[in-house]
């Protein structure tokens, strides 16, 4: 079967409602022998069929179009309605009944909603048959219209497919791209923290010690930021954040050393921290890790800086619960909405220097851990919470 041909026969043979519609045609017009044929002025090609007479005809297969009276549907762009071929001043003579042996027929044109003609609704049957009657006629010319308007939802749908899955491709390529542009960038920034660890150490010029710490300062920041766009391209691939669970009997230690980096980060800011003492969890102390110093650092940047950073971590019931608290301009449910898509910042404030993906990784670590985080924000306080099962 030729490709053009293919196309229009896969065309109607997609519409689920098709099979029904040439049962209900049949059924209304009392016709053996009903299809819908894809018609040009050159061929005349069988998309679909209801065949009660044996006339032998399966989608795909074609005859002469000079044989059909569907020809001069297409010249005429008319329907074709014939009640007894013996009685029809027009067709007793025509070879097309002759050829093929009926006495009724009907042929309707089908236009796709652009105005191209696509083909025609037609049956056949030996038998004369009472077609032409006003509401036939309208039941049959709305049925064609049925089959015109299918075929664009048909058509429009494949295109969104098409679209998205063009869109996903793209998108795939692109954060694979990423991912690989990451792991390549960790090597170069390795030997850059290396070279100013080795040069702090040696050098003895305060100016130049000054110059050393500013660039490990900026590289170590590329690399969190390459690190973040590693874990983004992960979870939007489907792979999810790498974590590696296992028993641990002290987490609290883990999350009280993000504190205390953060604190000499920011020395002139005020967290305080109320992590319980022992806590043993099964969990990615690394990732719970980020998580905590994610949210700190979204606390510290649109928090009030004259007020404190409340930290809190405890086993509740059967759940681990960690809870960043700050200070500040309340959030509205718009703005809690989009906290935790890739990219998006509620403000540009300055010092506001990463990808906006924090937040982002925090949920993908929350979710990694079979836990969920939650935000509330009321009174001028906002808390972000994670909780996780302990079990």
């Amino acid at each position: 079967m030729p490709d053009e041909v293919y196309s229009h026969v896969s065309e109607i043979q997609a519409i689920g409602a098709v099979p029904r519609i040439l049962e209900t045609v049949a059924a209304l017009t009392g016709l053996r022998f009903v299809c819908i044929a894809h018609v040009t002025a050159t061929s005349w090609t069988t998309c679909a069929v209801h065949d009660r007479l044996d006339f032998g005809l399966r989608p795909g297969d074609g005859l002469d179009i000079d044989t059909t009276i569907c020809r001069e549907v297409h010249e005429t762009r008319l329907p074709v309605i014939i009640d007894s071929v013996r009685h029809s001043e027009r067709y007793r003579d025509h070879h097309t009944p002759r050829m093929y042996g009926f006495q009724s027929y009907f042929s309707i044109p089908i236009f796709r909603p652009d105005g191209f003609y696509f083909g025609t609704l037609c049956g056949i049957d030996p038998e004369p048959a009472r077609l032409s009657e006003e509401a036939t006629v309208s039941a049959l010319t709305l049925f064609a219209e049925l089959i015109s308007h299918q075929l664009e939802s048909e058509r429009s749908l494949r295109e969104a497919r098409t679209a998205l899955f063009s869109e996903r491709e793209t998108a795939e390529l692109r954060e694979q791209f990423i991912a690989v542009l990451g792991h390549d960038l960790r090597t170069p920034l390795s030997a850059i923290l290396s070279g100013s660890a080795v040069l702090a150490h040696k050098v003895q010029d305060p100016a130049a010690r000054q110059v050393v710490e500013r660039i490990a300062s900026s590289a170590r920041r590329i690399a969190g930021l390459v690190d973040d766009v590693v874990d983004f391209t992960r979870g939007r691939m489907g792979s999810g954040i790498a974590l590696e669970l296992r028993e641990h009997h002290d987490i609290g230690a883990v999350l009280e050393q993000v504190v205390d980096e953060l604190r000499g980060v920011h020395p002139g800011r005020r967290i305080e921290s109320a992590i319980a003492a022992s806590l043993t969890l099964r969990c990615d102390a690394r990732r719970l890790a980020q998580l905590l110093s994610n949210l700190l650092k979204n606390a510290l940047l649109h928090g009030d800086a004259q007020q404190p950073i409340q930290v809190r971590a405890a086993v509740e019931g059967p759940s681990f619960v960690l809870q960043v608290s700050n200070e500040g301009p309340e959030l509205s449910p718009g703005t809690i909405a989009q906290l935790f898509k890739p990219y998006w910042r509620a403000s540009s404030r300055p010092g506001s220097e990463g990808l906006g993906l924090g937040l982002y990784i925090v949920d993908q670590i929350a979710t990694g851990h079979g836990g969920a985080i939650r935000v509330t924000s009321e009174a001028g306080r906002t808390s972000f919470t994670f909780s996780m099962p302990t079990t």
